[in-house]
């Protein structure tokens, strides 16, 4: 990107409803040199904007092995988000990125990944399992485990089903409280996560979710023998401008929008308490 200020015109092609208050929008970048260099790798973000109202950090949800568009999805929380809830498909917004550090999937070769998400956590997530399930042979066996509070707040409902099925990938799901319309596991993720029990001999164990999720499944998979460098998170929450200028993400030496979002907790355990 020649300019990181300036964003490119993008045009939002499809938008599906994952659950009552999550969207996830696939863009097309209008001009086609600006798409075909858009070189992402899993776990980096953009910035999208609404024009007149505002921009803000998204996770990029679809998978770089997938290059006719990107996907990113949105949880309506605040202004920009309720903005992009309320666009039809066929709006233009504005895309800055590719921005940020990356999951470690070449070192992740040859492994066995353990991901763990949970609510609009699995987005991140979600651009790792595409990447891992269309390069399948470099990667070893795949275990997803994700929750949400309710059954309707289980996204990319298809793709967990999708998933469930591919080769050497077992899939685990679970709900807060029952909710009337489940018939699964009933319970919070990390006990969960001690209940499953993954294997940390050889593995990489991948977290996203609500802060409290990421802090107790942490301390479960330690217990379980993950080494706090092959125990990676993702944290986006204090982002505003994507490049480093406003400082409102830095945390100590760091900054999340540069130096991140992707840490190991190894990394984390070098940053001050706050995180």
């Amino acid at each position: 990107m020649n300019n990181p200020y300036l964003p490119y015109l993008a045009r939002i092609e499809h938008i599906r409803q994952e659950t009552p208050d999550t969207k996830t929008f696939r863009a097309v970048i209008l001009d086609e040199t600006a798409h075909k260099n858009f070189d992402y790798k899993p776990g980096q973000f953009q910035m999208v904007s609404v024009f007149g109202v505002g921009e803000a950090p998204f996770c990029l949800t679809s998978s770089p092995t997938r290059r006719q568009f990107i996907e990113f999805s949105v949880k309506k929380m605040g202004v920009v988000t309720t903005a992009l809830h309320s666009l039809s498909e066929g709006a233009i917004v504005g895309i800055r990125g590719p921005l940020g550090n990356y999951f470690p999937y070449e070192e992740m070769e040859g492994k066995n990944i353990v991901f763990i998400g949970g609510g609009i956590g699995l987005a991140p997530l979600r651009s790792l399992i595409q990447f891992c399930l269309d390069n399948r042979n470099k990667y070893g066996d795949i275990t997803i485990i994700y929750g949400a509070r309710s059954s309707d707040d289980l996204c990319f409902k298809d793709e967990l089903k999708e998933w469930a099925e591919a080769e050497r990938t077992k899939v685990f799901l679970t709900i807060d409280r029952q909710d009337g319309k489940w018939d699964g596991h009933i319970g919070f993720v990390p006990p969960y996560v001690l209940e499953i029990s993954p294997v940390p001999e050889n593995a990489y164990a991948v977290t996203c979710g609500p802060p409290i999720m990421i802090k107790f499944t942490i301390e479960n998979l330690l217990k379980l023998g993950f080494p706090p460098e092959r125990i990676i998170t993702t944290l986006e929450m204090r982002m505003k401008c994507g490049i480093g200028k406003c400082g409102r993400c830095n945390v100590g030496p760091k900054y999340v929008c540069l130096d991140g979002p992707v840490f190991s907790y190894a990394e984390l355990g070098q940053l001050p308490s706050e995180y």
